[in-house]
């Protein structure tokens, strides 16, 4: 898993598989979960994130994850 924050468009994005999205749903505002043709979730896409987290907790999870 891999877990990435871009300050400049504020969007996290999780990365759970090395699979390529054929496509994306909106869960809810702003939370995209990208998908296989088979309907599998490779990603999870989180815009305005510094408003749903705080953004210090982002930075900690990118760099946690840059460990594993």
């Amino acid at each position: 898993m891999k877990v990435k924050y871009d300050k400049e468009a504020d969007a996290a994005y999780i990365q759970l598989s090395s699979k390529k999205p054929d496509g994306g749903v909106e869960m809810a505002e702003g939370v995209i979960l990208h998908t296989t043709s088979k309907n599998e979730i490779v990603s999870i896409e989180i815009l305005d994130a510094s408003k749903k987290f705080p953004v210090k907790n982002l930075y900690k999870l990118e760099i946690s994850a840059a460990r594993n």
